[in-house]
């Protein structure tokens, strides 16, 4: 995550970004799907892989940012103004700056949370040159509860409003492209790519609206798969199934990467290790180191 030390203070000027800017709209968009196998129930089963919600469907920042291309012009069509929509697309400090719009408060586990839609949702932001009213900040509504911290399988949250992105499953599974740490790949359990759990447990969420929006809904029924079955996918099913997802950008090593792990976390059965032997001899030293780890969980086989 080199990417937040790179842009330095830039994160917290608005104007850096887009010279002339006096405001910023911040806007949140539901995605959990509206029809999806019950999150818990998969976690539960080992030999099923466990997908973030918010990845299940279409890449994000695509739906989002045209969405906010969309009402950018008819704000440019209205009156005269400089603008441009960001979408997790620059350094941009979005759940400070989606607080500040009162569309909630940040979390414990560092997410932004809202008594009338939980945290399953995506923020976006319009940076404009037009003095607009400024919104009271939101208030912190977490009170004593440290579910979300109880809750990480890694211990990522080290307190209250702190996250260690070393130890989280969603850092380690997406954006690290080396060895996952060997005392790490135990607590992943399942999870392939990405990581529910503060939010699954969060009282708040009881609360939280499932999207309607189409492209959010489940692609190739990686809401509910056997681990095994994504393993056997070749590069090119890879890039075919995942193209226009947001699981797409991580690539096809740091894919089988992030199912050996999983492989080697899941109750031993032929099946499983026959998997996994075959890939032994990948031809990226990434993969076979982990399949050489998955296997040796399984060495009584």
């Amino acid at each position: 995550m080199d990417y937040m030390a790179k842009h330095g203070a830039k994160r917290a000027r608005p104007a850096e970004l887009l010279p002339g800017t006096l405001r910023v709209i911040s806007v949140r968009m539901n995605y959990y799907p509206e029809s999806t196998k019950d999150t818990h129930e998969v976690l539960a089963d080992g030999s099923r892989a466990f997908i973030s919600r918010y990845a299940l469907g279409r890449d994000y920042h695509k739906v989002l940012r045209n969405r906010l291309e969309r009402l950018a012009r008819q704000i440019r069509d209205e009156v005269e103004c400089q603008c441009r929509v960001f979408t997790d697309s620059a350094p941009v400090l979005e759940v400070e700056l989606a607080q500040k719009a009162h569309l909630g408060w940040r979390g414990k586990h560092t997410l932004l949370l809202s008594r009338e839609q939980g945290s399953w949702f995506f923020l976006g932001e319009i940076f404009i040159d037009l003095p607009l009213p400024v919104d009271k900040t939101h208030g912190n509504h977490c009170g004593s509860c440290s579910a979300c911290i109880d809750i990480c399988p890694t211990r990522a949250i080290t307190a209250p409003y702190q996250l260690d992105a070393r130890r989280c499953i969603s850092y380690l599974t997406i954006e690290l492209r080396d060895s996952i740490p060997i005392e790490l790949r135990p607590l992943i359990g399942n999870r392939i790519y990405g990581c529910d759990d503060c939010q699954l447990v969060c009282p708040w969420n009881r609360f939280a609206q499932k999207s309607v929006e189409p492209d959010f809904a489940v692609r190739n029924g990686l809401d509910d798969i056997a681990l095994t079955e994504l393993f056997a996918w070749d590069e090119a099913t890879f890039h075919r199934k995942l193209a226009g997802g947001a699981i797409h950008r991580i690539g096809h090593e740091l894919w089988l990467r992030n199912i050996a792990v999983a492989l080697g976390n899941a109750s031993s059965t032929p099946g499983i290790v026959a998997a996994l032997q075959t890939r032994s001899k990948h031809p990226s030293s990434l993969v076979r180191e982990h399949v050489e780890w998955a296997l040796r969980q399984h060495s009584e086989w």
